[in-house]
């Protein structure tokens, strides 16, 4: 054989052929069934399909040697049953307009057949008013009378038998239990009507009965509740927001409850689990300021759009979507998830603590509505405003500035307001405050950074543009055709953020002016970054992101340092800004600014009461 060019010596031309079924159904088996849990996952999808009310799955050695799902829907008539197993049959669709505008589960009519040629199936199904139900064997095709109530049953046997290949790829059995398990409660997230069932080996694993509730979102909180446990529920907060064809309801959690690992994020479009990019992007955008270092946030969205709008036919597993407006749903995800995570734990009334309040203090029940700043009813408003910023250090030394409002000059009982009132300071770093739950401890230097940032951000709204730096030699560097093409989309969104970039050549972008506030960035990278910033998300976002990002490194050089010593009328007036500031729970790096420690927590530590 030629070693230089193989194709010299290549085998003899063959001719082309039509596959045979089997070997058709196998292939779009490699995409449909990775695993037992997609097994799981797609039997449960037509149960839900058939207007099931329990679902019910059993499992054997992780679902390897036997998954079997049990529903009470509608059933599958006896002459339907063998077309069931067929390629591209299914009752959901019967045009490309139904397609465009479908609303079920499934559509594709690949899974049943799919699973079949890689596994042993039988089918047993009875329809309302049948005398009795009816079996298939998919292997034989055999049909015959069987024992069952309403609804259908569908074993699945033996998987990847005839692929021992594919079987060899697959984890323990434990491990296969845990996706498969996961397959469910996504469905047990998106459903509360419907009450869910798994056992395996006999043993029931986990159990989600439906709710009964009159409201809709009384039964979808409660389900949360079931599936994802009290420490979530506690750690999050509520959000729902409609704007046009776009409604968002569910929880995101607290900045302070993230996570290690992406493990707990559930994003559903029309009731369809998806893992998207795009609205995950989003999502994490609204965080970019509260959270430490590579946390990640958990949270549960539900998102409602006309069928129209949204592409479901991109992937046979049906987990990926594509929206038709990607830039609007970015844009409106991002700005709720934010507008809710806006009012914090300080702006609220006084509630129960949590078990540990040291490690995530519990939101409370009660929540403001989205964009209003809560008063206890017994609080005077602050009868003093600050003045309009000036320009340049002088302005950003009077924003940073602690002038103590009246109201805190005499401060009330503990009680009154959230954080309480301040007894005194340790170090010149923490400043120490007693409310009504006990010892409330803050770091000054993290919690007057996010107020200076906030008032910064609210000062810029509505500048047309950021200062930018000329170059006396243009930055040349080579580019790639998106982006020189998104350079000259965006030009004005680049000048806007300081940077004068335009095509050299074909496959040279040069740079002649830069952001005056960063002037020791790499500006290749810095520019690159910002173009792929505006080809994914849009120019309005990555404006806003810039100028967060310049106003974040301003406000930290503005807040109070370490060490400086403040008076008990400064430390009040840090406490009053912290409660009328969104956000005040983490500074702009996502560390905390305040901590509580309850009453029972001092108890404990002297062992009162023992």
């Amino acid at each position: 054989m030629n070693a230089v060019n193989p194709r010299i010596e290549a085998a003899p031309r063959r001719p082309i052929r039509e596959l045979p079924d089997e070997l058709i159904s196998q292939i779009a088996a490699g995409e449909v069934v990775e695993r037992p849990a997609s097994v799981v996952r797609e039997l449960v999808d037509n149960a839900l399909d058939a207007g099931a009310q329990q679902i019910t799955v059993r499992m054997t050695a992780g679902g390897v040697r036997s998954t079997v799902v049990e529903d009470d829907g509608l059933g599958i008539a006896p002459d339907e049953l063998t077309l069931a197993l067929r390629r591209h049959a299914t009752s959901k669709i019967a045009s490309l307009s139904e397609l465009e505008s479908v609303a079920t589960m499934g559509f594709r009519g690949e899974a049943l057949a799919a699973i079949a040629s890689v596994a042993d199936v039988t089918i047993t199904s009875r329809t309302a008013g049948a005398s009795h139900a009816m079996r298939l064997d998919a292997r034989g095709g055999e049909l015959q009378p069987a024992a069952r109530a309403q609804g259908t049953t569908v074993e699945v046997r033996e998987l990847f038998f005839n692929t021992p290949a594919r079987r060899k790829f697959l984890k323990t059995d434990a491990t296969e239990l845990a996706h498969a398990l996961d397959a469910v409660r996504r469905h047990a997230l998106a459903r509360p009507d419907v009450g869910f069932a798994v056992w395996h080996e006999g043993r029931l694993v986990v159990q989600w009965r439906a709710v009964q509730q009159a409201l809709l979102d009384d039964a979808a909180t409660q389900r949360l509740g079931d599936v994802l446990g009290a420490d979530f529920m506690a750690a999050s907060r509520t959000l729902a927001v409609q704007r046009g064809p776009l409604a968002i309801s569910g929880r995101v959690g607290l900045p302070e409850a993230a996570r290690s690992r992406a493990d707990q994020q559930y994003l559903f479009v029309n009731g369809r689990f998806v893992r998207d990019r795009l609205v995950a992007h989003a999502v994490r955008s609204a965080y970019d300021d509260q959270l430490h270092g590579g946390r990640q946030p958990a949270y549960a969205l539900f998102l409602q759009i006309s069928p129209e709008l949204v592409d479901v036919n991109v992937h046979p597993t049906k987990i990926e979507v594509r929206f038709r407006d990607g830039r609007a749903v970015h844009g409106m995800v991002q700005s709720a998830v934010h507008e809710a995570l806006a009012i914090t734990r300080a702006m609220q009334p006084a509630a129960e603590p949590a078990a540990n309040s040291l490690a995530v203090a519990a939101a409370p029940a009660w929540q403001a509505p989205l964009g209003l700043v809560p008063m206890q009813a017994h609080e005077p408003a602050p009868a003093w405003s600050r003045p309009a910023p000036a320009g340049g250090a002088a302005g950003l030394a009077q924003w940073a500035a602690l002038r103590p409002p009246a109201s805190a000059q005499q401060p009330p009982d503990p009680g009154a307001w959230p954080l309480g009132r301040a007894i005194a300071q340790i170090a010149g770093v923490y400043v120490l405050a007693e409310n009504d739950q006990g010892l409330v401890i803050v770091d000054m230097h993290a919690a007057h950074e996010r107020i200076v940032y906030e008032r910064l951000k609210a000062a810029q709204q509505g500048t047309p543009r950021m200062p930018a730096q000329p170059l006396l030699l243009p930055l040349s560097f080579a580019a790639t055709a998106a982006e020189i093409a998104t350079a000259e989309s965006e030009q004005q969104t680049l000048l806007d953020l300081g940077l004068d970039v335009a095509p050299l050549s074909a496959a040279t972008l040069a740079v002649r002016s830069r952001p005056a506030a960063l002037p020791d960035a790499d500006l290749a990278e810095l520019t690159r970054s910002v173009l792929a910033e505006l080809q994914a998300v849009g120019s309005s976002r990555v404006v806003q992101r810039s100028r967060d990002e310049l106003l974040a490194t301003m406000a930290c050089h503005g807040a109070v340092r370490a060490n400086r010593r403040l008076t008990i009328e400064e430390m009040n007036a840090l406490l009053r800004d912290m409660e009328a500031t969104e956000r005040a729970d983490q500074c702009n790096h996502g560390r905390p600014t305040w901590r509580q420690v309850t009453m029972k927590e001092l108890d404990a530590l002297f062992l009162r009461g023992r």
